[in-house]
């Protein structure tokens, strides 16, 4: 996942300021994911659950991430497409419900782990935590794919 964003900032840098500061915010999230998970580079002991504030200050990242696409990023990017092309907008059109969908697993485990606290047992933390990162991989594919719809709008902008 992080190197799929990485990719995708390289990408997409420049193309728009909200979007590189978006994609910046997707960053901080997917670094915060590994080490809650425990992946590489990121180990963490087996067995032992990460910190209830690094817990809550993951789902403070994720919910403010979910809401800056939502409610910043997707509406844009789907008012360039429509100003452009009509094949542009139904895809973009079929991609948002489909980000949706990934959007609920993410304020799923916000409301769940948001507020935890070191004395609380977290028996289902491993799987929700398995089960956010797959929605979470679901929802860089879709992005990208709105991102590209902006991309395709900027580059032909510029050769009119």
């Amino acid at each position: 996942m992080l190197s799929r964003n990485q990719a995708a900032k390289e990408q997409w840098a420049g193309l728009h300021q909200a979007l590189d500061r978006w994609l910046d915010e997707r960053q901080d999230l997917l670094v915060r994911y590994c080490k809650l998970a425990g992946l590489p580079p990121y180990n963490s002991k087996t067995g032992q659950l990460p910190a209830a504030n690094d817990i809550r200050e993951f789902c403070e990242v994720l919910v403010d991430y979910v809401s800056a696409g939502h409610f910043e990023l997707y509406d844009h990017i789907l008012e360039e497409a429509s100003a452009h092309n009509q094949s542009t907008l139904a895809l973009g059109k079929k991609v948002f419900p489909l980000i949706s969908d990934t959007t609920e697993v993410a304020l799923s485990f916000h409301d769940t782990y948001a507020e935890v606290t070191d004395t609380d047992s977290l028996p289902k933390f491993t799987y929700d935590l398995s089960n956010l990162g797959e929605a979470l991989q679901n929802r860089l594919e879709l992005e990208d794919k709105l991102i590209a719809l902006l991309e395709e709008h900027e580059v032909i902008g510029t050769e009119e």
